[in-house]
């Protein structure tokens, strides 16, 4: 067993009232497949003799042992390996729940909101072996330790402090003093709220070209990463004039949740107003919604 076990009551989880009684009692979970899975002989072997080396549960607990993790360079995700266990007396469900992926200091490397109905019913007293693939967008380090992780329900909101995320390109060209006084401000500020998603402007200039640069914070306060595919923009200057406009087609472009990304987006001359633009304030927007600067 590559990983800790982490363990939660019947009552946080499924919100069922937990049975007092009998705490003190040992239950040790007896191996369970899924239906559909097709597993040699050898690895219901292993599985087994993997099984008997986890701790005995008390009454009304569901816990997360994990079994394994397995990286994958190509797509910079990880497979994570584990028993999905149950000291209850009757078969359960699990449904749409949040999975986070701690260190052994309790350091959160990767969350995931994933539907564990999938899993099927678990029997009462049982271990049921799972896989559950953490994304590059659901990961918030590529340092991830091979022991002594931990899988756990994420049962409360997080606690982590919204942060800065910086897309590849911009880690790898931006000086670290940037990166500290970005990584400053967006701590300052106050995070979006739960669930939202908003724009926040940090700087516009127009080239000699014509050109207008606009680069916005995009504020994530999800705890879901978010995926934006298309972005229609609007900029407004000083005095209220729309001054730019377009649609931005952004190829996958992931904020992590809880996160701010920053990034630049250039109207070309032909899609910015002719004469003068007063840039001494203004803001940008998602057309149709108001995420103001």
């Amino acid at each position: 067993m590559e990983g800790h076990e982490s363990t939660v009551s019947s009552e946080e989880l499924l919100n069922e009232s937990s049975d007092t009684e009998n705490q003190d009692k040992k239950i040790d979970t007896e191996l369970s497949f899924h239906p559909d899975w097709n597993v040699s002989k050898e690895d219901q072997y292993s599985f087994q003799f993997l099984n008997m080396e986890c701790p005995s549960l008390v009454p009304n607990q569901i816990s997360l042992s994990g079994i394994s993790l397995q990286q994958s360079e190509e797509q910079a995700s990880v497979q994570v390996s584990a028993f999905i266990r149950s000291s209850l007396n009757k078969t359960i469900k699990l449904h749409e729940t949040t999975l986070v992926l701690l260190d052994s200091s309790e350091q959160v490397l990767g969350r995931k909101t994933i539907d564990l109905e999938e899993a099927g019913d678990i029997p009462p007293c049982s271990s049921r072996p799972w896989n559950i693939t953490f994304t590059d967008q659901e990961l918030f380090t590529t340092d991830i330790p091979s022991e002594g992780w931990k899988l756990a329900f994420q049962l409360k909101p997080s606690s982590r402090k919204h942060s800065l995320d910086l897309q590849n390109s911009w880690e790898q060209s931006l000086a670290e003093k940037d990166k500290h006084e970005l990584q400053e401000m967006v701590e300052r500020l106050d995070p979006p709220k739960p669930g939202e998603v908003n724009f926040m402007g940090l700087k516009a200039v127009q080239k000699d070209n014509g050109d207008l640069h606009v680069t916005l914070l995009i504020r994530n306060g999800s705890e879901k990463n978010v995926t934006l595919e298309q972005i229609p923009l609007q900029v407004e200057d000083a005095g209220g004039t729309t001054v730019a406009k377009g649609g931005f087609t952004m190829n996958d472009f992931g904020v992590k949740a809880n996160t701010s990304k920053p990034w630049t987006f250039i109207f070309p001359s032909s899609m910015v107003q002719d004469g003068d633009i007063d840039l001494s304030s203004w803001k940008a927007y998602p057309i149709q919604k108001n995420a103001a600067h």
